[in-house]
């Protein structure tokens, strides 16, 4: 696994310890992230949104970048009537994914859309589709250029999270800007400023895992 995470390590290490135990097709795929450098969910974030999911009673979910398909498995696990539609550019990446699914027995549960998100996600829209809750771990850079039809598919009440959004800790202060990362944090910041400022949206900046977003869409 990459560890992205901003916090303090003795901090990531007591919280990681007191997390349940991971056994099984979680551990193997933690290892494999870790072997071959795949960016997934870090554990503290991806408990966290368990946790979310079954505060929220969320049933359909939406997520933008399935990877090698560690957190919709996950997200689909948490009960036995969740849905899952997630999208992945990679093909390679998409194929590891549908075999985790079945693995994990959710494959009649999970829908995964091979292709950029910037052609899916407006499709999706254009059908209609409604989400309980929307999870975006995808490219940081296009962030922003997902939000017009996650929000729109996303009902009222629901859940819109974005991940990486503090990115090492760039997005917070130029002081740890890379050279070579400066249009992806631009964009980030463009993309924290645009969520915190839309009145459609009240939002939460979390120091979790690499910091994430969480806005829930008003009823009103």
């Amino acid at each position: 696994m990459i560890d992205d995470s901003i916090n303090h390590e003795y901090i990531i290490r007591y919280i990681r310890d007191v997390l349940p135990e991971r056994g099984g097709l979680l551990a193997e795929l933690e290892k494999f992230a870790a072997e071959r450098e795949v960016p997934i969910s870090q554990p503290e974030t991806i408990r966290l949104i368990e946790v979310l999911i079954r505060l929220g009673g969320i049933k359909n979910i939406l997520e933008v970048g399935t990877a090698i398909g560690y957190s919709a498995a996950r997200m689909a696990r948490v009960a036995p009537d969740i849905t899952v539609d997630t999208v992945e550019i990679n093909p390679e990446a998409a194929a590891y994914a549908r075999r985790v699914f079945e693995r994990a027995g959710v494959s009649g549960r999970v829908t995964l859309f091979e292709g950029d998100a910037a052609d899916i996600l407006p499709k999706l829209r254009s059908e209609g589709r409604e989400y309980d809750m929307i999870f975006v771990d995808a490219a940081k850079a296009q962030y922003g250029s997902f939000f017009e039809s996650c929000r729109d598919m996303l009902r009222p009440g629901g859940l819109l999270i974005s991940d990486n959004i503090l990115y090492k800790g760039m997005t917070a202060t130029d002081e740890l800007v890379l050279h070579r990362k400066r249009t992806i944090v631009k964009r980030l910041r463009e993309y924290v400023d645009m969520l915190c400022r839309d009145k459609n949206f009240d939002t939460a900046i979390i120091p979790i895992g690499d910091g994430m977003a969480l806005s829930v869409k008003k009823t009103d």
